[in-house]
């Protein structure tokens, strides 16, 4: 018999000050068995630091063809394809030719990814956004991890700042290039 997915709900108030957005999420997500949780939180944050008008989760690992995260605008069209982890040069080519924007956070090694993108061949390689989450910030968070989460998460100069009860914790949002310069 499967393990069944584990739902977490977090309620985040989203200070973004990078773009002006203020607002409080009620976030459902499902973690499957075979998820860590330093990937469950990536999805979370990474919703978060995307957060816009259409945004969503996908149905689940389940679906290959489809990002882990994407917004789509009040026609239908995606305008936003979001990867977590390490994803392939073939699907990172694959959402870059689907959608305007892409965006990759990293949850491992991002300069070992980028080291691997860079040798694919990807569309529009220059234009997708590659961010490193630091490694010992998440293991903070994962810490702090139960079936309902309260935070803080403030995004300032790309900085993150998160708080949960009384632990704090903070990281910078470094963004590594894909294109060869």
């Amino acid at each position: 018999m499967a393990l069944g997915a584990t739902m977490y709900v977090f309620t985040v108030d989203l200070a973004d000050s990078d773009r002006g957005i203020y607002e409080t999420l009620e976030i459902r997500a499902a973690q499957h068995p075979s998820e860590a949780s330093d990937y469950l939180w990536t999805r979370v944050l990474a919703y978060c630091i995307e957060y816009c008008e259409g945004i969503s989760f996908s149905k689940g690992l389940g679906d290959r063809d489809e990002p882990t995260l994407y917004a789509r605008d009040l026609t239908g069209a995606l305008t936003l394809w979001v990867e977590i982890g390490t994803p392939s040069p073939e699907r990172v080519h694959q959402a870059s030719k689907a959608a305007p924007r892409v965006v990759i956070y990293c949850h491992k090694d991002a300069e070992l990814l980028a080291s691997k993108l860079r040798e694919g061949n990807i569309h529009r390689a220059d234009a997708v956004e590659l961010y490193a989450l630091d490694r010992d910030f998440l293991q903070a968070l994962v810490k702090l991890l139960d079936r309902r989460v309260s935070l803080n998460l403030t995004v300032a100069d790309r900085h993150l700042y998160c708080s949960i009860g009384n632990d704090s914790v903070d990281c910078p949002l470094e963004r590594l290039p894909l294109a060869m310069t």
